[in-house]
C-alpha cells in the first residue's frame, strides 16, 4: 500500500533547536495525532545545529490538504503553540512523494521482524 508522505525541513533561528524540539515533542506532535495526522518521525537533523525535520504520512494528496487545512485552521493551533513555533523558524520547505509501507516503516526506524525476507 502506498501513502503520500511529506518531509518537511525547518531552518531554525540560531540556537533555537532545543526549544523548538521541546515544543514539537510535548505539544505539536500530540496535537497532530489528535487531529488524525500520522506522524512518521520528527527530530533534529544531523547535518547542522539549526535544522529540524518532520515526516507525516497521508492517504493521498487530498487527505494531506484536508488534514492540514483543518489542523492549521483550528483554534487549538492558532491560539495554542502557533506563535511560539513560528518565531523560531527562519524558513521551511516540504517535499511530498508517494512511498510504500516498507519504506515508511524504515523512516520510522522500524526494523524487519526476525524471519522476514529482506527486499
Amino acid at each position: 500500500m502506498k501513502q503520500t508522505v511529506e518531509i518537511r525541513s525547518y531552518n531554525l533561528k540560531p540556537g533555537s533547536r532545543e526549544r523548538f524540539g521541546r515544543i514539537a515533542a510535548e505539544t505539536v506532535m500530540p496535537m497532530l495525532v489528535r487531529w488524525g495526522t500520522e506522524v512518521v518521525r520528527h527530530g533534529a537533523s544531523e547535518h547542522d545545529q539549526d535544522s529540524y525535520f518532520l515526516i507525516r504520512a497521508y492517504a493521498n494528496l487530498e487527505d494531506r490538504q484536508q488534514r492540514q487545512d483543518a489542523f492549521y485552521g483550528s483554534d487549538e493551533w492558532k491560539l495554542g503553540p502557533r506563535e511560539s513555533v513560528l518565531e523560531l523558524i527562519e524558513s521551511f520547505t516540504s517535499l511530498v512523494l508517494e512511498l510504500d509501507s516498507a519504506t515508511i516503516a524504515g523512516l520510522r526506524g522500524e526494523s524487519k521482524q526476525e524471519g522476514e525476507e529482506q527486499a
